[in-house]
């Protein structure tokens, strides 16, 4: 069983602590990866401060060349990569494929946005006076990544942080440790600096407690559970630390009968079915306008007991397992509470048995607003559907959610498509399209969802001051 080491100021460090890696497919562990403590957590700190130094004075231009280096050696690399996705996530490899290239695309955006950190002269009001706005990188920059996109999340942050100007220490999820292991070996190949980009593993709390705590580290950009974005916001308060923060979704769909029916299910499918539902911005409720929702209903059950489920190196699996028991047992409670308060059990509903941690594709019908699925993230292949009759009311069942990641809604009408836009609750809106994230498009939530924005303009304007700089001509 082959063990990985963590990559610490550019040396490749193998610990005696290690953390199993178990395949979700087969419930096996295959690989260990190694861990440190909090100790050596606050020397990588210290180490990416010492680098931040000379790579904040490097050229826009000259750290997108090292940014570039990484996608290539990624691409290089992109079979065995998206292999490891698979074996350590789940996922189907033509999806562990597409995460690749995405991941690819986001450093190659970033590395040429590196480019453009613009800042403005402002007209002045007084003669003796001139006025600019300048751009300087942050500084050390702690990024906590999870387990649904191992590489694609964990890029995300990385690669706009170095374009930046900022040095990273990436603390991947302990269930994915093996992509960023794999995002390192590229940084490496690359030859970025010491110290520029690191990568701990150990344990959650005391890695992110070191983060919150060390002055050095000036700012902290995570991805996962509401429930820790709010430890996290709490822990930052002593010191008005800077977070980024990408938190749980419920993203609703909403179907008009206006809509071109077979285009909505494909979409709807695609909205919920990714990652085998494992998505924060995957679509938790299905709102259908009343005279389209039974046939709605028969296309979208039909495709999806068509799915076929297995291990995701296996050709044709669309549907792969779940990360965890834990994660059939959440979603199994889901569809028995759903059933028990009155929902139509149209496929699925039952863990599928053997080794790994599967689940049927399910679909429930008529699901009333007090299930656990319509107020909780279900994050499995579970997809709850119910009717609508107006826009007015589909918009207040959409809104209803204390999240606001994403928003999806199926329509020919341009006057509706302009309302939806401004009136769903969402960070990304998606209209007849199912899978709406892209390197140059802002991609973050409101509410409780989230604080601020990744990719696009806005992803890298997160890891960098603005400064208002006067100044004073003389007579």
């Amino acid at each position: 069983m082959k063990t990985y080491p963590l990559y610490l100021n550019g040396q490749w460090v193998t610990t005696q602590t290690v953390l199993p890696v178990v395949n979700p497919a087969t419930a096996e562990r295959f690989a260990e990866a190694c861990t440190v403590d909090r100790r050596r957590v606050a020397e990588a700190v210290r180490d990416a401060h010492a680098a931040f130094q000379n790579w904040r004075q490097l050229t826009g231009k000259a750290r997108g060349v090292y940014l570039k280096a990484v996608a290539d050696e990624m691409e290089r690399r992109a079979e065995d990569i998206a292999r490891i996705i698979t074996l350590e996530n789940g996922k189907p490899l033509a999806q562990s494929r597409g995460e690749v290239a995405m991941s690819a695309d986001h450093l190659r955006w970033f590395a040429e946005e590196a480019r453009r950190v613009y800042g403005r002269t402002i007209p002045n009001q007084v003669d003796s006076k001139r006025h600019v706005v300048i751009k300087t990188p942050m500084g050390v920059v702690g990024a906590i990544s999870p387990w649904n996109f191992p590489l694609l999340l964990a890029a995300r942050k990385v690669a706009p942080a170095l374009a930046a100007g900022c040095t990273v220490i990436l603390k991947p999820a302990s269930a994915t440790p093996l992509s960023a292991v794999a995002l390192a070996e590229c940084a490496e190949v690359a030859k970025a600096p010491a110290g520029v980009f690191q990568l701990v593993l150990g344990r959650s709390a005391e890695i992110a407690q070191e983060f919150l705590d060390n002055p050095l580290c000036r700012k902290i950009t995570f991805t996962g559970s509401t429930e820790v974005g709010r430890t996290l916001i709490r822990g930052a308060a002593a010191d008005i630390k800077p977070l980024s923060l990408e938190l749980g979704g419920h993203a609703p769909v909403l179907v008009f009968d206006d809509a071109d029916l077979r285009a909505a299910v494909e979409g709807a499918m695609m909205a919920k079915f990714r990652n085998t539902g494992q998505s924060c911005i995957a679509a938790n409720r299905i709102y259908v306008q009343r005279p389209i929702y039974e046939k709605f209903l028969q296309l979208f059950t039909e495709r999806t007991r068509a799915m076929k489920v297995g291990d995701g190196m296996k050709d044709g699996v669309e549907i792969g397992p779940l990360i965890n028991q834990e994660g059939v047992a959440k979603a199994a409670e889901h569809i028995e509470d759903a059933v028990r308060r009155g929902a139509r059990l149209l496929c699925g509903g039952k863990r599928i048995e053997g080794q790994g941690w599967f689940l049927e594709p399910t679909v429930l019908a008529d699901v009333p607003p007090d299930a656990m699925c319509m107020s909780e993230e279900t994050f499995a292949p579970v997809a709850a559907v119910c009717p609508f009759d107006t826009e007015s009311e589909a918009v207040k069942q959409a809104n209803s959610s204390p999240y606001g990641l994403s928003a999806y809604a199926f329509t020919r009408d341009l006057s509706r498509a302009w309302r939806l836009m401004e009136s769903l609750e969402a960070g990304t809106i998606a209209i007849n399209d199912g899978v709406p994230s892209t390197s140059q498009c802002p991609f973050g939530g409101v509410k409780q969802s989230g604080w601020g924005r990744e990719l696009g303009i806005e992803g890298l304007d997160a890891f960098v001051e603005t400064k208002h700089v006067s100044l004073g001509l003389g007579s």
